[in-house]
């Protein structure tokens, strides 16, 4: 399988990124390797995390407040978004129908 980000999605972990190394160099970009190491997990095992209404999987970053909801497709890990545990839990999910 392979993880492929919806344009907001990947909207989303740029400027996090992007606000992270602002604040504080070299933070930035321990935030991207952290998304890179969840996704990797995530494309390992894609069903080790719980399906939730709508068809979804959700997996929470280990050290910064974010969380990586997903969907299976075929051979493909659909990234929904790159959320802020503090955002509005639903507010992606527009971007998909849900």
């Amino acid at each position: 399988m392979i993880a492929q980000f919806i344009e907001e999605a990947e909207i989303e972990l740029v400027e996090a990124a992007e606000w992270y190394e602002t604040n504080e160099p070299g933070l930035g970009v321990r935030f991207r390797n952290e998304i890179a190491h969840v996704l990797a997990r995530v494309v390992e095992d894609p069903f080790l995390w719980r399906e939730r209404e709508g068809g979804y999987r959700r997996v929470n970053c280990p050290v910064f407040p974010y969380y990586i909801p997903y969907f299976i497709r075929n051979d493909r890990i659909i990234v929904a978004a790159v959320a802020h545990g503090h955002r509005d839990p639903d507010y992606w999910k527009s971007r998909v129908g849900l």
